[in-house]
């Protein structure tokens, strides 16, 4: 293999990974904006209370789980 195929496949592999990168990212902040929403309806204070920490965590796992399940379907 030449050094431009090579370099070629390294580039396209390092794309692969950024592409990947900015995927969890952009996953990662409409989840909180969603469970933000959904879960914090009044001024946090310093703590969340019990009933917030409960939403937050079912609202992620919900978002994860819907969203694993449609990346899988859409690699079909």
């Amino acid at each position: 293999m030449d050094s431009s195929a090579l370099n070629s496949a390294e580039l396209q592999n390092f794309l692969n990974e950024e592409k990947q990168k900015a995927m969890v990212n952009e996953m990662i902040g409409k989840l909180t904006s969603v469970c933000w929403d959904k879960c914090i309806t009044g001024t946090p204070g310093s703590k969340f209370s019990s009933s917030e920490t409960s939403c937050l965590t079912h609202c992620a796992q919900r978002y994860m789980d819907m969203s694993l399940l449609i990346m899988k379907r859409l690699q079909r």
